[in-house]
């Protein structure tokens, strides 16, 4: 018996945002495939995205995290801000912890590799259409991780940091590139690397990575 698709009105309404066109077009006829989902647009950027889903609604959006010129997960915080509805699931080469926890607190539901197969991102949209958390195998299992592992030494950041500095690890915990935090805090691209090198310095660590490992995930930082 030949298999019936589900009509167009009950189809998963599907927003691809890459700058890959090869990419986001193989991704898109795979969707408009599947007979449980479609395609309602590519974009190349969070701007074009925001114009598009006024004239064309999307239940999920795949969004690529390295998109040209912009962080993938900035523009997921934009697009929290105007559709916060939206389920957005993230997809990457690489499933860096960092980028990972950025992600999530940007606003994602899912995080998945764009290596996986196409059932692989067919069920992460379904998923994250049902209100699930989609990740795959090797990306929830650095999250287990981050959450099993024991707490930090509590680290006094007041008494370590000053105000300016604070304002500046805030701005990195929340995810955001070194340019951002400039233009954020009103101040120039090498006076954030000149905070950054004394945080690190004051902290102990190296990398943005290490700063968050050891503030927790940075969860206390950000409720204040």
């Amino acid at each position: 018996m030949k298999k019936q698709n589900r009509p167009a009105k009950n189809l998963v309404r599907v927003a691809i945002v890459d700058d890959d066109a090869d990419l986001a077009n193989g991704i898109a006829w795979i969707i408009d495939r599947s007979g449980t989902c479609r395609t309602t647009g590519i974009y190349r950027s969070s701007a074009a995205l925001l114009r598009g889903l006024g004239e064309h609604p999307a239940d999920v959006v795949l969004m690529d995290i390295g998109l040209q010129g912009e962080s993938g997960i900035d523009a997921v915080r934009a697009l929290k801000r105007f559709h916060p509805d939206v389920q957005v699931v993230m997809q990457t080469v690489y499933s860096e912890d960092e980028k990972i926890f950025q992600s999530l607190r940007a606003g994602a539901v899912g995080y998945i590799l764009k290596k996986n197969t196409p059932e692989a991102v067919l069920h992460a949209i379904t998923e994250a259409h049902r209100g699930g958390v989609p990740f795959t195998g090797e990306v929830a299992r650095k999250v287990l991780q981050y959450f099993s592992a024991p707490e930090p030494a509590a680290v006094d950041i007041d008494t370590l940091l000053s105000d300016r500095e604070k304002e500046v690890l805030r701005e990195l915990v929340q995810g955001h590139t070194y340019k951002s935090i400039a233009e954020r805090l009103f101040i120039s691209l090498p006076t954030v690397r000149f905070h950054l090198q004394n945080i690190y310095k004051k902290l102990h660590v190296r990398s943005r990575n290490e700063v968050v490992a050891k503030l927790g995930g940075g969860r206390e930082l950000l409720r204040r």
